[in-house]
């Protein structure tokens, strides 16, 4: 990375950003599958820290739908769910709006040097929806980010945010100075995976239960200054290993 960068943080967005909400993949399953909203089952331990694509086919299938039919119904979620995150659009901005601090720890951030993406199981149409409604995209390059739409598995996706850093700026990304921020133990798996530095904000998990998945740092909120000194710690702890 370039001595103009300070290094790369790349964020989660649902439970990290912004407040996770199952309500839209529900809509949306249900009527990408004509089912009713009723009828949705979540896979309990297949929802927070996944992708998309895996959230939408394991639900199909927990709510009853023949697997093949659940992977072949998949090419019309990208579009139903569009529909109904614009048609619910004002729902939104009312009920997922961006956590406390996060528009100012991102500006900090940009202001420190750091430069921004995301990497999320969201489509990155749903993903780029959330972010211009939350008020969050303007610091955000999402031209280096991973999307669900990229990867159907999530540890596939670092891949993408190291090969779109080289094509944009020349050179490769360094491990050391790239930080993961989420709020799932698989948003730090993902980090491990990759080697990157791992950041966990406790916003929907206590610190304890977050501590047990081992990241290199954790806040319980998002305020500038407690960001920024977990991602010098997990920078330091990288460079360490």
């Amino acid at each position: 990375m370039g001595d103009k960068h300070a290094g790369l943080i790349v964020w989660d967005v649902d439970g990290t950003l912004i407040p996770a909400d199952l309500r839209w993949l529900r809509r949306a399953v249900a009527r990408t599958y004509h089912l009713t909203e009723s009828a949705i089952v979540f896979p309990s331990s297949r929802v927070h820290g996944y992708t998309d694509e895996s959230i939408v086919i394991d639900t199909a299938i927990a709510s009853g739908v023949a697997e093949a039919n659940a992977e072949k119904g998949f090419a019309r979620y990208a579009d139903v769910l569009m529909d109904v995150m614009a048609e619910g659009e004002a729902e939104l901005a009312r009920d997922q709006a961006a956590y406390p601090g996060a528009a100012d720890t991102i500006t900090a951030l940009s202001e420190n040097g750091f430069v921004q993406t995301a990497l999320t199981g969201n489509l990155r149409t749903s993903a780029e929806f959330k972010l211009k409604v939350a008020g969050l995209g303007a610091d955000l390059d999402l031209d280096l980010g991973a999307f669900g739409s990229d990867a159907r598995e999530r540890f596939d996706l670092p891949a993408f945010v190291v090969d779109r850093f080289r094509e944009r700026f020349g050179h490769p990304l360094d491990p050391a100075r790239t930080v993961i921020i989420g709020d799932a133990p698989n948003d730090i798996a993902t980090a491990r995976h990759a080697g990157f530095g791992a950041v966990a904000v406790a916003h929907r998990l206590p610190v304890e239960d977050l501590a047990q998945h081992a990241p290199d740092a954790i806040v319980d909120r998002l305020e500038p200054e407690a960001v920024l000194r977990a991602i010098r710690t997990a920078m330091e702890s990288v460079k360490n290993r």
